[in-house]
Parts: structure tokens; C-alpha cells; sequence
């Protein structure tokens, strides 16, 4: 089964390049196309209308919350600008 955010995931068009998204866990994990470097984990907030943005931090080598006080809860278009927009999800590649 195909499912739509992926596809609204994989069509968005970071300038780092393409990602690939995969279903995991209650989330959704973005891997960069080119490299297979972990890009960010969106995971689904409670109203299935946001999510809440992740990176993969190296010092604890598991996903992180991005806000500096805390989470990061975004629809999800402007979740994937804000992905697009920082360092900190392609430091990897």
C-alpha cells in the first residue's frame, strides 16, 4: 500500500536533493536519495495533522527534538520547508 504522505514527502523538492521517506515506528523516516544518510523522523502528532520534526543527532546517536526548548510540531508542508531550510538534517550527506 502506497501511502500519500510518503508520496507528498518524496515529491517535495529539497535542495539538497532528493529524499526518500519509509514508514517506521509511528513515523515517518526521510533518508537522503543519493547517500542514505538519515535526513529527519516526522512523527505523527495526535490530530494526524501535524507532526513533529526530529534530526539524528551524533552525540546521542538516536533522533532529537529540534526546538531549542523542546518540539517542534508542524503541519506538514511546513515541516518539510523547515527540513529544506536547516543545517542541522544534512549535516550527514
Amino acid at each position: 500500500m502506497t501511502d500519500a504522505i510518503i508520496r507528498r514527502i518524496e515529491r517535495f523538492s529539497f535542495p539538497q536533493g532528493a529524499v526518500r521517506a519509509e514508514r517506521r515506528n509511528r513515523g515517518y523516516t526521510l533518508t537522503h536519495a543519493a547517500t542514505g544518510a538519515p535526513a529527519a523522523r516526522l512523527r505523527p502528532d495526535t490530530d494526524d495533522e501535524h507532526v513533529e520534526v526530529l534530526y539524528w543527532s551524533l552525540r546521542t546517536d538516536r533522533w532529537s527534538p529540534t526546538g531549542p526548548f523542546g518540539r517542534t510540531i508542524l503541519p506538514l508542508d511546513q515541516a518539510l520547508r523547515f527540513i529544506a531550510a536547516e543545517a542541522v538534517f544534512w549535516a550527514l550527506i
